[in-house]
């Protein structure tokens, strides 16, 4: 019966390896970062279209994500399957754009058979190959070398460390094209509404907060019965209170009633003045709605009045941020 420590350590030997293997892969890539990688990169600045990417098999894969982060910062792209293109989908390519190929050993057939086509449409071809003296790197009018040593795979067969090397190509590609746009947060929150960051750097407090007939507020000459019941109907666990121009005096919070309750206060013949918080925690409607969290969990608060020109115009709560995915 085999010993299950020595098999444990063993796998976890062979994915060291892996990982091995794939890092010195990597690492050997920093001085491919020359003349063809700024030439590369100087093609996809001018490019007036869309960057075309182009893989099969693995290289396809890896093509797909390559064309994803492009497109995510800054650089208009999309994936061509090879296969594809032979039977109608290179009507998808224009002369304005520029294409980026695939390929490990550099001879992949059905990336081969579309590149005459490029060539009569005038494309700027770009490579990325494990193979600089094959016939794709050659017809390329920049060829990227991402060679390996050695594929992780012990049969040296799967392809492994050279996915990895051109998925790594890809990523500096982008990263530097970002860079020499000045591509900014904002910028990237843009392609990106329906992610976190998106909302982070897009959702503003006017897009959250309540509204007209839907902020709790009561005049500062009214009694507290009035504020519960404002608050109430309101359910935001605290009250704005008022003047008669419609300027904010103050607050009254769930924390107020408890205080208050303890001081057995009627409140009946009690005014909201006396008790509740004057002034209070306040955020402009054009703030970004994540920086009226951030005030709330410093000041550890669970509800937020909006003014603008010390006029009440929204109020929010924590329970907002959380509909908003922002917490």
């Amino acid at each position: 019966m085999p010993n299950k420590s020595n098999h444990k350590d063993q796998l976890k030997q062979l994915g060291l390896a892996v990982i091995k293997t794939e890092a010195q892969a990597i690492s050997n890539l920093e001085n491919r970062i020359n003349e063809n990688f700024v030439h590369a990169c100087e093609l996809m600045l001018k490019c007036e279209g869309k960057i075309v990417v182009i893989g099969m098999g693995k290289s396809g894969h890896i093509g797909n994500k390559i064309a994803a982060t492009l497109a995510s910062t800054g650089t208009p792209a999309f994936f061509v399957h090879p296969g594809e293109a032979s039977h109608g989908d290179l009507g998808m390519i224009t002369k304005n754009d520029v294409a980026l190929a695939l390929s490990n050993s550099g001879e992949t057939g059905e990336v081969l058979t579309i590149l005459p086509i490029l060539k009569r449409l005038g494309i700027p071809l770009i490579s990325i190959t494990g193979n600089p003296e094959s016939t794709l790197a050659t017809m390329s009018d920049a060829a990227i070398d991402a060679s390996t040593d050695k594929e992780a795979c012990p049969l040296g067969l799967a392809p492994t460390s050279s996915t990895t090397a051109a998925l790594v190509m890809g990523d500096a590609l982008a990263i530097a094209l970002l860079e020499a746009r000045g591509f900014t947060e904002e910028d990237f929150a843009l392609s990106h509404p329906g992610g976190s960051l998106g909302r982070r750097l897009l959702l503003h407090v006017s897009d959250i907060m309540h509204k007209g007939d839907d902020i709790p507020a009561i005049e500062e000459t009214a009694l507290v019965s009035a504020a519960l019941i404002e608050m109430t109907e309101k359910k935001l666990g605290m009250t704005a209170i008022t003047n008669q121009q419609g300027q904010l005096t103050g607050i009254f919070t769930d924390g107020d009633l408890r205080r208050m309750l303890e001081n057995s206060t009627d409140i009946h013949t009690t005014d909201i003045q006396s008790v509740m918080t004057r002034g209070g925690s306040t955020i402009s409607s054009d703030r970004l709605a994540v920086e009226a969290l951030k005030i709330m969990q410093d000041k550890k608060i669970n509800a937020l009045l909006v003014t603008d020109n010390n006029k009440l115009v929204g109020a929010l709560n924590m329970h907002d941020m959380l509909k908003a995915g922002l917490s």
